[in-house]
């Protein structure tokens, strides 16, 4: 008999006490080979440290677009246009072709892309500054127009990478570096809710509002994302998914802080949802020529 058939005899004849009980179990699961995986990072992710500040929405969503870019196997297909502004880096993260903008340009810059390359799957990724203050014209003009591109909007209502100037979203009474008394609607005029704004071009097909500060929102949010995705091969016009974004140094608050702040704050001026959604009968496609 061998040592090893000594020891499980002995083991074995021992009267069970909690002790034993933990080594016995510990033991069980130390010879597991399978186990069931519950989250992997997605491959279209490059492994490289992200700069974005504690708690900023920054690199959430960035793992929401390249994880929808991996689940529907568009990786090789897939142009990001990036933003002046915090994201201004987001081609060191996304593992895809990327294509530098200028400021508040990005959607001209992706009309260009889509319609030299109208089989690749195009997207902006656009901050509030960047997309609803310099690049308000270019925003409205490719969206009137229906160029067919996914705009992800990025929504903190603050200026992030320069200092926490007021941006076009910043909510009435809101402080920041150039509203240090709160915005006035008197001398500022009222936060652009730049969802609904656009809503009423005939060239937006699909737009939708979400947040990405809690579990279920996070869901919905990638879901927006994965439709805004799949539209574009229908060939029917602009999708637009808004993203209320978490701005913990600006707003000067902790991440926790920040995550309450827009449940309790910002959706009262931003409401969340499908803003507008395709009709039935706009769900089939059509070719590049405009025949079905």
């Amino acid at each position: 008999m061998s040592t090893e058939d000594i020891t499980i005899e002995k083991t074995a004849d021992l009267k069970i006490s909690p002790e034993n009980e933990l080594h016995t179990c510990a033991l069980a699961e130390s010879q597991e080979d399978e186990y069931t995986l519950v989250y992997e990072k997605p491959h279209t992710l490059l492994e490289v440290n992200m700069h974005y500040c504690p708690g900023c929405a920054h690199s959430l969503v960035h793992k929401l677009i390249m994880e929808a870019v991996e689940e529907l196997n568009i990786q090789e297909d897939t142009i990001g246009v990036a933003p002046v502004g915090c994201a201004v880096f987001a081609y060191h993260y996304m593992n895809i072709d990327m294509q530098e903008a200028a400021h508040g340009r990005a959607t001209a810059v992706a009309t260009g892309i889509k319609r030299l390359m109208p089989d690749k799957y195009v997207f902006t990724y656009q901050g509030d500054g960047d997309l609803a203050a310099i690049g308000m014209a270019e925003t409205i003009h490719a969206i009137n127009r229906g160029e067919n591109i996914m705009i992800v909007f990025i929504n903190n209502a603050v200026y992030g990478m320069t200092s926490g100037q007021m941006a076009p979203t910043s909510l009435v009474g809101m402080k920041t570096t150039t509203s240090p008394f709160g915005r006035d609607p008197a001398v500022y005029g009222y936060p652009i809710k730049v969802s609904e704004l656009i809503a009423q071009l005939p060239g937006a097909f699909y737009v939708s509002r979400h947040t990405v500060n809690k579990n279920t929102s996070v869901r919905k949010a990638k879901k927006a994302i994965i439709n805004a995705l799949n539209y574009q091969k229908l060939n029917k016009g602009t999708c637009f998914v808004e993203i209320i974004g978490n701005c913990p140094s600006n707003w000067k608050m902790t991440p926790i802080e920040a995550n309450n702040f827009i449940d309790e704050v910002m959706v009262k001026t931003f409401p969340l949802g499908d803003i507008k959604l395709p009709k039935p009968e706009d769900l089939i496609p059509i070719n590049q020529n405009g025949d079905k």
